[in-house]
C-alpha cells in the first residue's frame, strides 16, 4: 500500500534526544521533504554541549532550509531521571511551535532510555499529529519491525551520507561512524519496501481520511 502526505504547506517538528540522532535515523526523509518547497521544520533538542549544539542547529538548516532549532543542553544519559523537567518542556515546546502536521520522534522501544522517553511522552504531547517514531541503528541490537517505510533514490542517500560526515565532523572518530552503516542499514530497509534505499518508522495510530 502506498500512502501519500497532503498536498499544502507542511508543518514538521523532528523531537531529538542527542544531537544527530533525527539526520541519522531519517535525514533522506527530510531531504525529500524539503524537496517539497512547502515545508516549515522545527527542531527540538534535549541534551548536547555547546559545541555538539552548534553542529545540530547547522544541521538542520542544512536538511531542511529555515529550520527553527531549540536545544536545551540536558544531560546526555539521564533524562528519564529528569522526566517531569522533560515533559514539561516537550509541552512547552509544542505551545510555542503550535500546530503540528507531521512529528517526528525517536521509538518507545528504542533500548536507549533518552531516546524510549521521549518516544514514550511524544504521543501525550503531540496528541492531533501524524507521529512517525524513527530508529537509530547502534549496537544495542534493539531494531524492530517497523510499519512505514520511505523510500530514497541513490541521489537522496548520497546526499544524506555528505550531509551527516560534513555537518558533524565531532562524531567521525566514532567505530560506528561510515557511509557503509548508514548506506547497509537503508539497504536492508529498502529492500523491505521493494526499493533501492528507504528510512523506516514505527506508527503506532493513524487515521485514513477517505
Amino acid at each position: 500500500m502506498r500512502l501519500r502526505l497532503p498536498d499544502g504547506p507542511l508543518r514538521v517538528v523532528c523531537v531529538a534526544a542527542h544531537p544527530d540522532d533525527v539526520e541519522i535515523a531519517c535525514g533522506g526523509t527530510l531531504l525529500r521533504l524539503a524537496a517539497r518547497g512547502d515545508v516549515t521544520a522545527r527542531w527540538l533538542t534535549l541534551t548536547g554541549t555547546p559545541d555538539r549544539v552548534a553542529e545540530a542547529e547547522a544541521a538542520a538548516e542544512t536538511f531542511v532550509p529555515g529550520a527553527v532549532t531549540t536545544s536545551l543542553g540536558m544531560t546526555d544519559g539521564y533524562l528519564p531521571e529528569a522526566w517531569a523537567e522533560v515533559k514539561r518542556a516537550m509541552h512547552a515546546f509544542a505551545d510555542d511551535a503550535g500546530p503540528a502536521d507531521l512529528v517526528l520522534v525517536p521509538w518507545a522501544g528504542d533500548a536507549h532510555q533518552d531516546h524510549r522517553l521521549l518516544g514514550e511522552l511524544a504521543p501525550t504531547v503531540w496528541r492531533s499529529a501524524q507521529l512517525l517514531h524513527y530508529e537509530i541503528p547502534k549496537w544495542d541490537g534493539d531494531v524492530g519491525r517497523p510499519s512505514l517505510y520511505v523510500p530514497l533514490d541513490e541521489a537522496t542517500m548520497a546526499r544524506k551520507v555528505d550531509l551527516l560526515n560534513a555537518c558533524y565532523p565531532s562524531q567521525h572518530h566514532r567505530d560506528w561512524w561510515d557511509a557503509e552503516l548508514f548506506r547497509g542499514f537503508a539497504r536492508l530497509r529498502g529492500m523491505e519496501a521493494k526499493a533501492r534505499y528507504a528510512e523506516a518508522f514505527h506508527v503506532t495510530k493513524a487515521a485514513l481520511d477517505l
